[in-house]
């Protein structure tokens, strides 16, 4: 007993310790400890890198890419790795309420604790939404990851083998000292062709404010120290000493180190003017996009109708620009127990409404069969009574002609007998 027990314990031991112990971490999710790939390190080394230095992440939903930067020696960032996004849900924009089905879009932070290794879609880290810019504006939601597993709900997901990488390079810079890593989200890459092309956008004022963020790191290749304030982003601003940046409150008098405000106005000028160009060239047609709080609650009453087990259509709602509202015909619910749940109680509500159908037309049809009943016997009363009221009819017998008197009777035979004598004669005689 007491050998079970100790070996019990030393279990619950090596669990207690697997968040920050990389021995127990292989015994219990070794997808998490995979090293990676040598052409990686290879050419993480030839760009000037170490495995365990700083890193950052970015995402383009458009071009549908996850791309990893690392720090070189020199503190500046370069491009180490890109992976094809398996699959996010919703359109392109933010999101803005639980279950509009929304991949968010802004700027993240990423720490130790919100790294999954035992997560249920392989391997995955929580991206940290809502911020402080979307708690800032209302916004709401929980559990949004980068994750294994290809399948999404307003997740960015990806193949199995990809999060393995992914989450080394996560994992690889947190042992190396680095205390949160950046993660940021855009609809596209803002070049000008893509702001010209989404410049009609009700988006568009939310991605120029992103803009600014993509702009500096674009300029130094170092992720922007990111504050929110007036309940928008702001970027590389440094507040007076002793005051801070309220997400909901009015922005301090803040300022920028010249150098930067030097480089991003030159950055900038080069931008308006391809801009400018963009907007007279012919460009692909815009991708569909979320229209606003009104579609993402439209989905997200969609979202809590599946969760709940109801039939709703197979694919969320869309909200066209006119207002009215899109749904697929098929209409399907969620296999779960919810779904499952539901599903009995809708077979039991549809048989009892079955059985009080069929009850009714059974009563409906006594109370037919009684009223024809009735109506035979009335009409057969009536045809009796008819036959009553007819009156009799009188037959008339005919009488036999009155004979004549024998005695005419016997003249008239005399007198054809005389006559036929006469002309037997004179036939003899020649008379």
């Amino acid at each position: 007993m007491f050998a079970k027990l100790s070996r019990t314990g030393a279990l619950i031991a090596a669990i207690g310790v697997a968040g920050c112990n990389d021995s127990s971490m292989k015994d219990f999710a070794p997808e998490a400890n995979k090293p990676l790939p040598d052409k990686i390190l290879a050419d993480m080394k030839a760009k000037g890198m170490v495995r365990t230095s700083s890193v950052m992440a970015r995402i383009f939903k458009e071009e549908g890419k996850l791309e990893i930067w690392k720090a070189k020696t020199n503190g500046r960032y370069d491009l180490v790795a890109s992976y094809d996004i398996c699959k996010w849900s919703g359109k392109l924009g933010p999101k803005f309420t639980e279950g509009d089905r929304q991949a968010p879009e802004g700027f993240y932070t990423v720490r130790p604790q919100q790294m999954n290794p035992r997560s249920n879609y392989h391997l995955s880290f929580n991206i940290g939404y809502p911020n402080a810019y979307d708690r800032a504006n209302g916004r709401t939601g929980s559990n949004l990851m980068v994750h294994g597993a290809c399948s999404s709900s307003g997740c960015y997901s990806m193949t199995d083998a990809q999060i393995e990488q992914i989450y080394a390079f996560g994992r690889d810079a947190f042992q190396g000292g680095q205390t949160e890593f950046q993660i940021e989200a855009f609809p596209f890459r803002m070049t000008p062709a893509n702001m010209a092309r989404y410049r009609n956008d009700p988006n568009y004022d939310f991605w120029k404010m992103l803009k600014v963020g993509y702009d500096n790191f674009e300029i130094t290749k170092v992720p922007p120290k990111v504050d929110v304030c007036e309940k928008r982003y702001v970027f590389n601003q440094v507040a007076p000493e002793g005051t801070t940046f309220d997400p909901t409150g009015p922005c301090p008098a803040s300022t920028q180190p010249d150098s930067l405000k030097s480089a991003y106005n030159a950055y900038q000028s080069t931008y308006d003017a391809a801009f400018s160009g963009a907007v007279k060239a012919s460009v692909p047609a815009p991708k569909p996009t979320i229209a606003g709080i009104k579609e993402a609650s439209i989905v997200s009453d969609w979202s809590k109708r599946r969760a709940r087990g109801e039939r709703v259509p197979i694919n969320p709602p869309s909200l066209n620009s006119d207002g009215t509202v899109t749904e697929t015909a098929r209409m399907g619910r969620i296999d779960s127990p919810a779904g499952r749940k539901m599903a009995a109680l809708d077979a039991e509500k549809a048989a009892k409404k079955k059985a009080e159908e069929q009850r009714l037309a059974a009563i409906e049809a006594a109370k037919a069969a009684k009223e024809a009943a009735k109506a035979q016997a009335l009409a057969e009363k009536e045809a009796e009574k008819a036959a009553a009221q007819q009156p009799v009819a009188t037959a008339t017998i005919a009488q036999p002609a009155e004979a004549a008197p024998a005695e005419t009777q016997a003249a008239d035979a005399g007198d054809g007998t005389v006559t036929k004598l006469k002309k037997k004669l004179l036939g003899m005689f020649g008379g």
